[in-house]
């Protein structure tokens, strides 16, 4: 069974940001504080070495396997109880690679998000 890490910089669980990592095969690897409060009537830290299929249903899963095979990124916004996200789902490498996925899940703004074009 995985265990909580302790050993990592103090920053990665003190972020307002959800952070859960799963390998190439949907299993959960890491979550930090925020990603188990998020989940925790789902198990929170629990989750930790269950598969991600089985916390999603149909079509999440399959947009789930589908990035799993092909390795690709996915972004979007969505609400939940009240409150709009930003889910940044995206690769990550282990000796050059394709390992898994990491999700970010940004808590926005009740207000409108500014919009920026850098030239």
């Amino acid at each position: 069974m995985l265990a909580i890490r302790n050993d990592l910089p103090e920053w990665i669980h003190s972020i307002d940001v959800s952070i859960t990592v799963c390998d190439e095969n949907g299993i959960i690897l890491f979550m930090n504080h925020k990603s188990a409060t998020t989940f925790q009537k789902h198990g929170g830290f629990g989750l930790l070495g269950k598969n991600l299929f089985d916390c999603h249903p149909e079509p999440a899963s399959g947009k789930l396997r589908e990035l799993l095979k092909s390795g690709k990124s996915n972004a979007y916004t969505v609400e939940s109880d009240g409150r709009r996200k930003m889910i940044c789902q995206t690769p990550w490498v282990r000796d050059g690679y394709f390992a898994g996925l990491v999700e970010l899940s940004i808590d926005l703004p009740d207000e409108h998000v500014p919009h920026h074009v850098r030239r």
